[in-house]
């Protein structure tokens, strides 16, 4: 067993603590090659990474990068530099902590290339920047452990891809620099673990004590939840007494445009004043930081909130974390929970408060999941070569690189071991000529060939352009928004572009809570002014909107088909039984689909359980088969779980629609010329390098980046379209907003066990669809009532009684 020094014993005294089994344990294994920590949320997993580089620059004298810390967050790492702090001078050790990050001076960071302090605490980003530099096998001599936090966040996203290829940079520079992930929620830790590892290198994991269950629960109202929406606003009344019983609260939703129309609304119904605040990523930094110490003084009670707030910033004395809306996903909830107090062996506290009837179903599913330890996550693609262009472009600006060795290095990485020779040679390729279509093209002649074989950038200026566009993060094309003065006023925050086009003077939104009015836009600035007399338009942000995991639509399906639900409230076990009675509940391995005529339309349900973007692609193809069958549809809309088209004529046999190579190739003739693609292209573009944000000129503005992709993507689809890019780009497509490997995975799960129910009237499962039909940003009582009238006639009409308590 490895001691710490007694320094350290005496500190730990101090503050009434000992050392947890799974600190001692890291410090133990400290010269594992690759080490994966999971522990629970308040079980000082952070402290137990940095435990054996405290110790060891306690006890010996380190000349530069002793650790590198990378976090998804920028506020993680400020967050960890203070906390790593206290302990350094509290002990009073010789160690210099600083972090870089794209807030980070410049000076700052000339400085920390020049004299680089022991312990650096940065993000992908950075990292992958510090990379480009001729200086980085200096700057990274003496480096000997690398601690990647939250890994399980990056380990999703081209943002991990990014950091795990500078990794396998940083390991050629030091071979025997070590490599640890810290996690508290892995679905998978052998898939993390082997993304942490130089493959094919072994990666232990080490598991701490989970600690004890959260108390997590469905929150009880007087009112029940709405057939549809997603706002939660019926619940307001038994949040605010929740509010009142804890110290800080934080609720949780799927989308900054959510959590903006909740705060409004819990801002009204606040009538005791409590101090409540609102974080998301769309809010100026400013606001942000303001209610990050004001959560850290303790002088909010509650926080309404969105993933900005997911990660493992220890926020204060937070005691309960209130979901709203289902959580899409079990590892994110448990990923929230965990935001509920921050200490070893005490439960965390959670809420989920399901926004609309379905939700519950949901809800329950996912509680089920939790209590059984089970998460969900689905299964990583292979690297994504946009990214691996932008590393072959980082890579020449440091220096000539020889390909062999470079492909060598890159096939260390998990996510690319299975890295093909003939992919690599067409990214370097793109790298070096732009590929065959764009060749007489000087801007895209990136790479030379020198006579020794290795290859170096053709310009040595080019460094400044490739260095301004490093990221794989891509904005959304937003403005920033800004109080009306004569010199610019108060920065509010941003709000998307597409949203902005919809605004005239006068119009009224809502950004940081506050409802704001419209007054033009100067200088690609959205001006505002404050308007508290209307009801607001909902902004649109840039974020994900999550769709519901395969693993928790399984859960789902498997619900229906108990006897009884006791676990459901009576008014959704009753729905479901009424279901159950004129028709069929959804089952798995069968795929349902329910046909009934409507206000003169054939309609047509289908239950296919494939998330949102999957059901949203199924729905486009599937009208553009009944089209090519005769069968006149009029259009759709698309949940997690269902679809509901209508048209003229009903479906009497649905497996033609169901053919999957019919569906490929609609869905092959559907992206030839779709927005989606165009939209897939620039993004891909952009991170590869073809196209340029950001220039030492000026920052293009979206229209322009829209403008020089779509040229760009209508030049390669004519006249190349074999080109790397528009192969890169249908995979991207295929994985991401259009999501075909789900609807694949559906049609092979059902293997042709397709049920086709018909009936006179609509179904009660089928009802809630209705109301996502017309449902519009309401603007006054009328509507909210007309809308209530409206779900009454179709409940009718389904059979199902009134919304009680």
């Amino acid at each position: 067993m490895v001691q710490l020094p007694q320094r350290f014993h005496d500190w730990f005294a101090t503050k009434g603590w000992a050392v947890h089994p799974h600190q001692q344990a890291m410090l133990d294994r400290a010269a594992d090659p690759a080490l994966l920590l999971i522990a629970p949320t308040g079980g000082g997993k952070t402290l137990a990474g940095f435990l054996p580089t405290l110790a060891d620059l306690a006890t010996s004298p380190h000349d530069g990068i002793h650790t590198l810390y990378i976090s998804p967050l920028k506020a993680l790492a400020a967050d960890i530099k203070r906390n790593l702090s206290t302990p350094i001078a509290e002990m009073g050790l010789d160690i210099r902590v600083e972090d870089r990050t794209g807030d980070t001076p410049a000076s700052r960071k000339r400085r920390q290339r020049a004299d680089p302090p022991h312990i650096l605490l940065t993000t992908p980003e950075s990292l992958a920047l510090l990379t480009s530099f001729d200086d980085a096998p200096r700057m990274f001599r003496g480096l000997k452990r690398v601690i990647v936090d939250e890994i399980h966040a990056l380990a999703e996203s081209k943002r991990g891809d990014q950091l795990f290829l500078a990794l396998a940079r940083l390991q050629t520079l030091c071979p025997d620099m070590k490599r640890v992930g810290l996690s508290a929620t892995v679905e998978d830790p052998a898939a993390i673990a082997h993304l942490l590892a130089r493959h094919p290198d072994p990666c232990d994991i080490l598991l701490a004590d989970p600690g004890p269950a959260p108390d997590i629960q469905m929150l009880t109202t007087d009112e029940a939840p709405p057939w549809s929406g997603s706002g939660g606003k019926y619940a307001i009344p038994a949040v605010l007494e929740e509010i009142k019983k804890h110290k800080t609260t934080l609720i949780f939703h799927n989308t900054r445009a959510q959590a903006e129309l909740y705060f409004h609304n819990i801002w009204l119904a606040n009538e005791d004043s409590l101090p409540i605040g609102i974080h998301h990523g769309s809010l100026d930094k400013v606001q942000r930081e303001k209610v990050e110490q004001a959560m850290v003084r303790g002088d909010l009670r509650a926080i309404v909130c969105t993933g900005s707030l997911d990660l493992g910033i220890d926020w204060g004395d937070v005691d309960l974390v209130i979901q709203i809306g289902a959580p899409k996903n079990v590892k994110r909830l448990v990923q929230r929970i965990g935001r509920a107090n921050h200490r070893y062996n005490a439960p965390s506290k959670a809420l989920l408060v399901p926004a609309n009837r379905f939700e519950v179903v949901e809800c329950v599913a996912a509680l089920d999941a939790v209590r059984e330890g089970q998460l969900d996550g689905e299964p990583r693609s292979p690297g994504p070569r946009d990214v691996l262009c932008q590393h072959i472009l980082i890579t020449a600006c440091a220096g000539p690189f020889d390909a062999d060795t470079l492909f060598a290095e890159i096939k260390s990485v998990g996510a690319y071991s299975a890295l093909s020779r003939a992919d690599f040679d067409d990214c370097l390729d793109f790298c070096a000529t732009g590929g065959y279509a764009l060749r007489a093209y000087d801007q895209w002649k990136r790479l030379l060939q020198r006579p020794d074989g290795t290859w170096q950038l053709r310009d040595p200026r080019a460094t400044q352009n490739i260095r301004m566009n490093i990221g794989t993060i891509q904005d959304t094309d937003t403005l920033k928004v800004r109080m009306k003065r004569a010199r610019g006023g108060k920065p509010l925050g941003e709000i998307e572009e597409s949203f902005a086009a919809t605004l005239t003077p006068g119009d009224t939104f809502l950004i940081g809570g506050q409802i704001v009015r419209y007054e033009g836009l100067r200088e690609m600035t959205v001006e505002v002014s404050r308007d508290k007399g209307k009801k607001p338009k909902i902004a649109t942000f840039m974020g994900t909107k999550f769709a519901t995991s395969t693993q928790l639509s399984e859960r789902i399906l498997h619900k229906f088909q108990q006897d009884t639900w006791p676990d459901l409230p009576d008014h959704t076990a009753e729905w479901l039984a009424l279901q159950r009675k004129v028709s069929r509940l959804p089952e798995p391995g069968r795929l349902l689909i329910e046909s009934f005529p409507h206000d003169g339309r054939a309609h047509t349900a289908v239950y296919g359980f494939a998330g949102r973007n999957a059901m949203q692609t199924l729905g486009l193809l599937l009208t553009k088969r009944m089209e090519e069958l005769g069968l006149n549809p009029l259009g759709f809309l698309a949940t997690d779980y269902a679809i509901l088209i209508w048209g003229l004529d009903p479906v009497t046999d649905p497996a033609p629609l169901f053919d999957i190579d019919a569906l490929r190739d609609g869905l092959d003739k559907w992206l030839a010329g779709n927005a989606v693609m165009k939209r897939t292209f620039r993004a891909s573009a952009t991170i590869a390098g073809l196209i340029q944000r950001n220039t030492p000129q000026q920052k293009k503005s979206g229209r322009q980046a829209t403008f020089s992709s779509d040229i760009l993507y209508d030049t390669l689809h004519k006249y190349d379209p074999d080109h790397v890019m528009m192969h890169i780009t249908r995979e991207e497509a295929m994985k991401g907003l259009i999501d075909f490997s789900r609807i694949e995975d559906m049609v092979a799960r059902v293997g042709g066990r397709i049920d086709l129910i018909a009936h006179d009237r609509v179904t009660p499962l089928a009802a809630p669809l209705f109301l996502e039909v017309g449902r519009v940003p309401v603007k006054g009582m009328a509507e909210e009532k007309l809308l209530a009238e409206e779900a009454a006639r179709l409940m009718a009409t389904a059979g199902l009684p009134p919304i009680t308590s």
